[in-house]
């Protein structure tokens, strides 16, 4: 432990296993702690059953009917992978892929007037769908080939729109479309979780859309990918790319203190001993004062045995309330994964809702959501608070993870991450830069 490293990374939550990846892809020597016994952190799947029981301190812990313990993996944050998105990327180029395996979640669904309707993947269901008229369908069409063919570096495909200077209130007006189309489009295609995004410059919302309809086309079912045995097994396959290219792990590892000389950065003292760092990477919890909290996330993790009413039996969805639906700020999201992920026992299913808390009252704010699964066999609930560093870190070198937010997918993660890496190396991050070095050796078995 008494060494200097590059890099000394706190914590084992996803953020911080791919920047300790990453890092130790790039030749740094890196030391990775976590005072857990556990990888994942915040983003951890909880296994078996009883640990869950235990961590929401139920008493008596699961009854029979839930089945072995073992057989279950409960993640404790939601979110699935977008198929064509950058935590995609970031697998497919460190091949960390290997260690996974991964299905397609089977449906995607939006809540519409008390009523849950299938987001269309395909064309035909698209002029089916009873979410929009059939005027309303053609213009929405109109836009989807806008949005297909833009290209950014190329003003003819923007047909008079500035993508850095024309709003997205604007362009929906360009396009005609009414106020339940727009609701659609930002909230179950872009994924905005507010309608802020509404008088910001349209070119993010475009990617995002394109995103969604490119992750559609892989694999047409739903933009959606989710990992066997439960999210846990991200953060774990980073942290054995990490340790292929020699870095250290240190788990159930008490921190004492993060230690600074002049205002920066130069170790970190744990049971007497101090490892120097030249930079250091952690989640809000390691450095409760150089954070500030920025608001509130409730989930509530739900165990049913039935498939959520109304989704065509899906064995794995997302449902999403836009908040215009039940007069709220921000949306609230369903994500349901069940046995055949391998993070159920056999028949059962784990509904997760989770959304940003507007009152005092956070539970009854998703009761909507819950009303859409019952029965439920029993629910866990936790209120989280949200943080965010207050400082770039550029000065003291000590670079800090936001709070997961209750998004159901991982782009703002990966934001989080290249915006880290930047402020770190003075570059921008290129996906590139990720790919194992052709020559290096590694075995399956690692």
């Amino acid at each position: 432990m008494d060494e200097e490293y590059d890099v000394i990374v706190l914590g084992t939550g996803l953020k911080e296993c791919i920047l300790s990846g990453i890092m130790s892809v790039n030749g740094k020597k890196v030391l990775h702690m976590d005072q857990n016994s556990y990888y994942g952190a915040e983003s951890a799947s909880i296994t078996p059953l009883e640990e869950l029981f235990k961590r929401f301190k139920v008493a008596g812990g699961p009854p029979e009917s839930m089945g072995r313990g073992r057989d279950w993996n409960v993640d404790l944050i939601p979110k699935f992978l977008m198929a064509n998105g950058q935590l995609v990327k970031m697998l497919l180029y460190t091949e960390v892929t290997r260690y996974l395996d991964f299905k397609v979640v089977e449906g995607s669904f939006v809540y519409k007037m008390g009523k849950i309707h299938k987001v269309p993947s395909t064309e035909t269901e698209a002029l089916a769908t009873d979410l929009m008229g059939m005027f309303e369908k053609r213009r929405f069409r109109k836009l989807l080939l806008y949005v297909v063919g833009f290209d950014e570096n190329d003003p003819k495909t923007h047909q008079g729109i500035e993508p850095k200077k024309t709003t997205m209130r604007e362009v929906y007006k360009k396009f005609d479309l009414g106020q339940d189309v727009i609701d659609f489009t930002g909230h179950a295609l872009a994924l905005y979780r507010t309608d802020d995004y509404m008088d910001q410059p349209c070119l993010d919302t475009i990617n995002r859309i394109k995103l969604y309809s490119e992750s559609l086309a892989r694999y047409s079912k739903s933009p959606y990918l989710y990992p066997l045995y439960g999210l846990g097994e991200l953060p774990q396959g980073f942290a054995r790319l990490s340790a292929i290219y020699g870095g250290t792990y240190m788990l159930n590892k008490l921190v004492d203190e993060i230690v600074f000389e002049k205002g920066r950065v130069v170790g970190v003292k744990s049971e007497g001993e101090v490892a120097r760092c030249k930079q250091l990477i952690c989640d809000p919890s390691y450095a409760p004062k150089l954070v500030k909290k920025v608001g509130k996330v409730i989930r509530v993790i739900c165990i049913l045995s039935h498939p959520i009413k109304n989704t065509n039996d899906c064995n794995s969805c997302q449902i999403i309330i836009p908040q215009m639906q039940v007069n709220r700020k921000s949306d609230i999201y369903v994500c349901l994964m069940s046995y055949t992920h391998n993070v159920a026992a056999e028949g059962k299913y784990v509904a997760i809702v989770s959304t940003t808390v507007e009152t005092n009252n956070p539970e009854k704010e998703v009761q909507p959501a819950l009303d859409l699964l019952e029965p439920i066999d029993k629910s866990f609930v936790s209120i989280s608070d949200l943080y965010q560093p207050t400082d770039d870190g550029k000065s003291s070198q000590i670079f800090i993870s936001n709070s997961y937010d209750a998004t159901t997918h991982f782009e703002t993660t990966c934001d989080d991450i290249k915006s880290i890496y930047k402020r770190m190396t003075g570059t921008d991050f290129d996906f590139e830069n990720m790919k194992r070095k052709q020559n290096d050796v590694f075995g399956e078995d690692v």
